[in-house]
């Protein structure tokens, strides 16, 4: 059995990479994304990321937090890992938009505030 420090430290990259996408769409368009592959290549990347973090927590802690979309995270990201020649720009978009957003609120009470530093 995995320890829990394994999932939170999983979940805390999940939510930094989300933080990613979050930052990498923000004030963008549909028409930004279109027209800038570094954009997209970006935004693809910490999606799949955020996958392989996915991936990595226990089946105790997906079934802990029963909200997250588990199988549709790890999904998109075997996709972008290894259908990349069917990728639909749009998903990607709206799993940037749309569904990061919901991602990061979910997993924000979940991971502990680092520690203060030292003053």
């Amino acid at each position: 059995m995995r320890l829990e420090r394994d999932d939170l430290v999983s979940a805390a990259d999940m939510l930094r990479f989300a933080l990613e996408v979050e930052r990498f769409v923000d004030g963008r368009t549909w028409a930004d994304y279109q027209a800038s592959l570094e954009l997209r290549r970006m935004v693809e990347r910490s999606v799949e990321l955020i996958g392989e973090a996915a991936r990595r927590v226990s089946a105790e802690f997906e079934g802990a937090h029963p909200a997250i979309p588990w199988s549709k995270i790890i999904r998109q990201r075997h996709r972008l890992a290894h259908d990349y020649d069917t990728l639909d720009d749009a998903i990607i978009w709206s799993v940037a938009t749309k569904y990061v957003p919901i991602l990061i609120e979910q997993l924000r009470p979940i991971i502990p505030p680092p520690p203060p530093t030292p003053a």
